[in-house]
């Protein structure tokens, strides 16, 4: 059985759990880490988990919205980081004394942590050797797709055949247009390198989409530059009547525990 929650999605901070279960053993990790040490605690506490439930934290990359206290929270707690090499030399500076059991991985190159296995694989955005993750416990397939600046056939192919989906709809493009940002922030946010739009995450929705296709999750919303109603709507025309369920994971209150595959 595997099932994931957000501990929170957003500018603010970014982290989800994934639990799969084998026989008596579980298997937990946090992907990315976007929040204080206290912070990502008390998350984890709303959701009934302990930090010393926990086996590993995977970081996709070095923005502070998602490494945040990865490595200080990893060596009080005794967790691994699984990393990319290019993110693990651009948060040099986050590291300092701290002593997390940093573990190097590669896109393309499958690793298991417990009853996890996981395929890192690389997406366009403006950081130094971004990841994003397919999390399997050999029956159901989670993907997850965030801070990327737009579609590629490699990323729709690692996609396909899931179960549940977290995909990023960051914003609504008229809404960035019309938005307070700076030019070259909208230029940023809205670029290949930046983050989907609701538009450009529904057409990689409507191109994974399959009958087995269980659960969407919207995430990483801007509140300045999104409405969830938006995002729900971009998806919902993408799935064109399909039965996949559509959430939206939220900045403060996360998204309560679901399962991938029914």
């Amino acid at each position: 059985m595997m099932r994931f929650a957000f501990l929170g999605s957003g500018s603010e901070g970014n982290s989800l759990l994934i639990e799969a279960r084998e026989g008596t053993a579980t298997t937990r990790v946090l992907l990315d880490c976007g929040f204080g040490i206290r912070e990502t605690a008390r998350r984890l506490e709303r959701l009934g988990i302990a930090p010393d439930q926990l086996d590993a934290v995977l970081v996709t990359h070095e923005h502070g919205d998602h490494v945040g206290s990865a490595y200080s929270f990893a060596s009080r707690h005794d967790l691994a980081v699984y990393t990319s090499h290019g993110t693990w030399l651009a948060t040099s500076h986050l590291r300092g004394a701290e002593t997390a059991d940093v573990r190097v991985c590669c896109a393309d190159h499958p690793l298991s942590i417990g009853a996890l296995q996981i395929l890192p694989y690389t997406v366009p955005h403006d950081a130094r050797e971004p990841l994003q993750f397919v999390l399997s416990d050999g029956d159901a397939r989670l993907g997850v797709l965030t801070d990327a600046g737009m579609e590629t056939p490699y990323i729709t192919a690692r996609l396909s055949g899931l179960h549940a989906l977290v995909l990023e709809c960051n914003h609504d493009r008229e809404m960035l247009r019309n938005s307070a940002y700076p030019a070259s922030l909208k230029r940023r946010v809205g670029g290949d390198f930046g983050h989907l739009a609701n538009e450009v995450a529904a057409g990689i929705l409507a191109r994974v989409s399959h009958a087995g296709l269980q659960r969407v999750v919207a995430a990483h919303l801007s509140q300045q530059n999104n409405t969830p109603a938006l995002a729900i709507q971009a998806l919902s025309e993408a799935l064109a009547g399909a039965a996949s369920e559509i959430l939206v994971a939220d900045q403060h209150e996360g998204l309560g525990w679901q399962p991938v595959r029914a």
